[in-house]
């Protein structure tokens, strides 16, 4: 046992110190989601009317400010009652009108405020034509989380974890708050921007990683199952509070001072341990231990110059290592990078593949939940059940995953979340019933695309050799951040036919989910070590070899070093610290 797991033995797996603290991270999975979907609400587009030339005048009324829903015609100048006006431009839709032989934009609507009465989309417009402002807007919240992930991830890692939570913490604060009172669309855009880096990158991912470094190998499953089960309740929160504050600007303001509640934390949340260990300030380390301990319930004391001593002597020990390494310019030391992973045949066809199922599991599980509110019915009811419909599935994803394999789960539930997506895209809602058999295929196949998406961080964690492991976690976690930036842009194919964006997402979940079926299984093995453990696992190991979710017994093992015990316990934390959603 190391010096710092023998520091970190004293406090248990998950005692009475690590629930109070992964209480106060878990809180950041709420909010991520919460502010993830906020525009949802905020810039809703309800269903509108084209406003004709002379409409106006044609009805007898004084000004515009008297047409309503019901007293505006739909396409055709045709009543819901069936009842027809003339001598008007003729609205062929929503978007144009037809004036002496000639078609032109339409560039005023009414908005059916049944279920909004104000909003982003209705004050802007952003229908027919300028709809793709309203993509745009989401698109780059999307890119601020990526954005957030590479330069808070890097900063927690150099000035601790604690300061970079605390100070995202306070930006979604601000950044949520202020975007209620922009004016103007461009510095909208901006806003929204910095709102993504902070509102669901900094805090998320630096109270996962506290989580992980606080609490107990045995635990890590749970936990990280946890901040994504969080994640989806973020959803429901969005709907409810949207349901309620009927004016888009108060309604953002709330889903912003949401953030109120970690400011409290830089006072309650301790730094992780682990962190300051492996920075040199053991004294701080087994000084946040030993609270832990006394929290929880223990008298044991610390010989605090003893783990000083050990850390000192280990810091100068890897200092005098490195000093020899490069001594007459013979560095031994070796690092690898994302070159590696492609140099070599089966270590490139599961990082390709792996990149993919990444994609394909984002543009999916956000093109579903943006679309949400598309769906027949409340739009409330509909958000609020697109995040549900998780629960189970992260619970059944924590009970089965080691029973059923990685590949297993990853490919077949991304299959099926495809084929869901293909077939409610399919049927017509003329269809008798079709709009209840869409909305249940639907979140059907939302539980199914959770399952997938919760797996294959841990998956990439095992198919991967030590020293590639990091690496291929963050290459795969960009490709999910782009296409996350991408979903809200192919949601305006629905312009073309309203089938398209679901067949398009269904496409990408099948062949995905296909090509998932050619990765080895990982369950049941130890992960490979080195680069040449790496290309050797796996080879021969596919879906149509050894049967779904078949595991290889000790004796298919051929892998050489990687077996033993040691080993096995070495990754433990890395196999469990994966597990999450870098949204």
């Amino acid at each position: 046992m190391s010096n710092l797991e023998e520091l970190m033995s004293h406090i248990g797996q998950f005692g009475k110190y690590q629930k109070f603290q992964f209480c106060l991270h878990a809180v950041s999975g709420l909010l991520a989601g919460l502010h993830m979907l906020t525009l949802i609400t905020v810039a809703a587009v309800p269903d509108h009317k084209c406003i004709v030339p002379g409409l106006t005048d044609s009805l007898g009324l004084s000004d515009k400010s008297q047409l309503s829903w019901d007293n505006v015609p739909g396409v055709n100048l045709t009543y819901s009652n069936g009842t027809k006006l003339s001598n008007l431009p003729l609205n062929l839709d929503s978007c144009n009108y037809l004036i002496n032989d000639t078609i032109k934009a339409c560039d005023e609507w009414i908005y059916d405020t049944s279920n909004y009465k104000s909003s982003r989309g209705m004050e802007w417009n952003l229908v027919c034509s300028n709809k793709w402002k309203g993509a745009v807007a989401q698109s780059t919240y999307m890119l601020g989380v990526f954005t957030g992930a590479v330069t808070l991830g890097s900063l927690a890692d150099k000035y601790g974890r604690k300061i970079i939570f605390c100070i995202s913490g306070i930006g979604q604060l601000i950044f949520g708050v202020l975007v209620a009172f922009i004016p103007e669309y461009y510095t909208f855009l901006l806003i929204r921007f910095l709102y993504g880096i902070f509102g669901s990158s900094g805090a998320y991912i630096t109270g996962f990683v506290l989580t992980m470094e606080m609490v107990g190998p045995s635990k890590r499953t749970f936990c990280g199952t946890m901040f994504q089960l969080l994640f989806s309740l973020g959803f429901v929160v969005v709907a409810f509070w949207g349901y309620v504050i009927k004016d888009r600007m108060w309604l953002q303001i709330v889903y912003g001072l949401h953030s109120l509640i970690l400011i409290g934390h830089w006072w309650l949340m301790d730094e992780s341990p682990r962190w300051l260990w492996t920075q040199g300030r053991p004294n701080e380390a087994v000084k946040i231990v030993q609270k832990a301990i006394k929290f929880n319930g223990d008298n044991t004391k610390l010989d605090v110059a003893k783990f000083v001593s050990k850390n000192l002597a280990k810091r100068n020990s890897r200092i005098n290592q490195e000093d020899n390494n490069n001594v007459d310019g013979n560095n031994k030391k070796s690092s690898s990078g994302m070159i590696d992973l492609l140099r070599t045949p089966n270590l490139r066809k599961k990082f390709l593949n792996v990149c993919l199922n990444w994609f394909a599991n984002a543009i999916v599980y956000y093109g579903l939940s943006l679309s949400s509110g598309n769906l027949e019915g409340n739009p409330y009811l509909m958000l609020a059940l697109s995040g549900v419909v998780e629960l189970p599935s992260y619970i059944f994803t924590v009970l089965v995953m080691d029973r059923l394999g990685r590949r297993f789960l990853v490919s077949v539930f991304m299959i099926v979340g495809g084929i869901c997506c293909v077939v409610a895209a399919s049927i017509p809602k003329n269809l008798s019933g079709g709009s209840e058999a869409v909305i249940g295929i639907v979140l059907f196949g939302k539980a199914c695309i959770a399952i997938s998406f919760a797996v294959i961080y841990n998956y990439t964690a095992e198919l991967f050799p030590t020293v590639l492991r990091n690496t291929a976690i963050g290459v795969g976690s960009m490709c999910c951040r782009l296409s996350g930036a991408l979903t809200p842009m192919l949601l305006l194919l629905d312009t073309l036919d309203p089938r398209v964006p679901a067949t398009l997402f269904g496409g990408v979940a099948l062949i995905a989910g296909f090509f998932g079926l050619f990765l080895p299984e990982t369950a049941g093995h130890p992960m490979p070590e080195t680069l040449e453990d790496g290309e050797k696992f796996g080879v021969g190991d596919t879906c149509f070899t050894t049967c779904l979710g078949k595991r290889y017994s000790d004796g298919d093992i051929s892998l050489d070093g990687i077996g033993d015990d040691n080993n096995r316990q070495g990754d433990t934390f890395i196999e469990c610290d994966v597990k999450n959603k870098d949204y």
